[in-house]
């Protein structure tokens, strides 16, 4: 409709026009057209808004334009505007969600420095991205200086500091932002829910989760796919298979139809038990169902035939993979690497590197020095380990527990005792 208006249409387009253009360009990745359409705002002597460069920057950042967005503030201040929230949070949340979190960060902290006040939007983005990160103590610290700041945390924020906890199992701080979260007055609604079920099932207690989702019931708050999967999940990971699959059936008898990823944690919490047959079984029924299992399922199954020993079945599991992903190569190398098969998976780890849209995780990394760890080849450890820090790529506590179990004496365990400070000591003056 923008288009036609813009093109055919004897009505004189407006600024709103050309940003709705630009936003529907950017959505669907056609840069080149939203350059243009920003172009055409100029030339037709329109004045662009703060939400005109937003929207460029958020089109930049989801094409992988990172540099482009950057240019867009140029453009800002040679046309006298000085970039508002709305165009940092359009910054921060583009990098954050196209997985540049560290400039996201660097560019939070830029946006204080020109006093640029963040808001409520941007503080739970912040959050997410320390969330992710499994730095739920940074998240915290954020969540602080946001109520010193005086800006008033919402739903969203309590509930993204919740899920850092959870991812972290930090099951009581999650329950206490729950109790911050009511008593400043909000009503919990299916995410904060689902956030506290996470939780306790990261911590191991699948009961307590089952709880707050018979308490979400209570409060008339319908559960969603995402909780039922979250249930389904907190049975696998204790080995409670049987009422994983409870719930598998009860989504089914309640006419809620399991996705894709209800099958995989389905498959997880037999294949935690090691029943190859019934996850077998699992993925026949996906396939005569007319569902195609996807990476996930794939790399599920691939863990289990990896764990087993059961490498010919693995393999082919590995050819019906369409598009492996990061996780589908770590599982890889994590098998070959504990099975003592070294050199196929430095293998794995050079076809990681050769390829342009993958590169290796903090996971990748750590499951290598594990290899070698197991045979007391201290020296090969820590030049992995070296080779990592160079690659940019930032080490983890798993990190320092698989160069502490490679150590033989105690000249040994101090250089990795030193590594490992620094190591905090560094992350503190970075966050």
């Amino acid at each position: 409709m923008c288009e036609w208006i813009l093109k055919r249409s004897s009505f004189k387009p407006d600024v709103i026009c050309y940003n709705l253009l630009i936003e529907a360009y950017g959505h669907k990745l056609r840069i080149k057209k939203a350059e243009s359409t920003y172009l055409e705002l100029i030339e037709a002597q329109c004045i662009p808004t703060q939400d005109t460069y937003a929207l460029l920057v958020k089109a930049y950042c989801k094409c992988g334009l990172v540099n482009h967005a950057e240019s867009v503030f140029t453009k800002m201040r040679a046309n006298g505007f000085s970039p508002n929230t709305v165009v940092y949070n359009a910054y921060i949340d583009g990098l954050y969600k196209g997985r540049e979190s560290q400039q996201a960060l660097a560019i939070f902290e830029r946006m204080k420095r020109e006093n640029c006040e963040p808001t409520a939007e941007t503080y739970t983005t912040v959050i997410n991205i320390y969330g992710k990160e499994n730095k739920s103590y940074m998240a915290l610290d954020v969540f602080r200086e946001m109520k010193n700041r005086k800006c008033k945390p919402n739903i969203c924020t309590y509930t993204a500091l919740m899920n850092a906890f959870a991812r972290d199992g930090l099951c009581e701080k999650a329950e206490e932002i729950f109790e911050e979260m009511q008593e400043a007055g909000h009503e919990p609604d299916v995410y904060a829910y689902n956030a506290l079920m996470e939780a306790y099932s990261r911590a191991g207690f699948p009961y307590a989760s089952a709880e707050i989702f018979s308490l979400m019931k209570q409060m008339v708050c319908e559960p969603d796919t995402a909780s039922y999967n979250i249930l389904l999940d907190a049975y696998g990971r204790a080995g409670l298979h049987q009422g994983a699959q409870a719930v598998f059936d009860e989504m089914k008898r309640l006419g809620i139809e399991p996705t894709m990823k209800s099958h995989m944690l389905l498959i997880s919490a037999y294949s935690r038990i090691g029943n190859v047959l019934k996850c077998e079984e699992i993925v026949d029924r996906m396939k005569s169902s007319n569902l195609k299992p996807d990476t996930f399922v794939h790399n599920a199954m691939l863990n289990l035939y990896g764990r087993l020993g059961r490498f010919e079945e693995m393999e082919q599991v590995l050819a019906a993979i369409e598009k492996p992903d990061i996780s589908t190569y770590n599982i890889l190398i994590n098998v070959y690497g504990r099975s003592g098969f070294v050199d196929k998976m430095e293998e794995v780890f050079e076809s990681i590197i050769s390829k342009k849209n993958l590169r290796p995780d903090v996971m990748t990394w750590t499951s290598r020095i594990g290899a070698y760890s197991r045979k007391k080849q201290f020296k090969r450890c820590t030049e992995i380990f070296e080779d990592m820090i160079d690659s940019g790529c930032y080490p983890d506590g798993g990190t320092a527990k698989v160069l502490l179990s490679a150590c033989s004496n105690e000249d040994q365990i101090e250089q990795v005792t030193h590594i490992v400070r620094t190591m905090h000591r560094s992350d503190t003056s970075e966050d």
